[in-house]
């Protein structure tokens, strides 16, 4: 995936790439962000999707029919 100009950030592709199971850590390096902006992106869509844990988002992507079931 490349890099988002800057000030621009896909908050549907961090709650895909969480779909798939990647870490914090994965994340930031597949989109080239700090791990902390990771964490802060990711307490951000928690709120946003008033979910309380990373399994109710990835729940909700799901539902959603943001990530496809395979």
């Amino acid at each position: 995936m490349p890099p988002q100009p800057q000030g621009q950030h896909d908050q549907a592709g961090d709650l895909r790439l969480m779909a798939h199971g990647l870490s914090n850590g994965e994340i930031a390096t597949e989109l080239f962000l700090g791990l902390q902006t990771v964490k802060t992106h990711v307490s951000s869509l928690l709120r946003q999707l008033g979910a309380r844990d990373r399994t109710q988002a990835v729940i909700a992507a799901y539902a959603s029919g943001l990530v496809p079931l395979r």
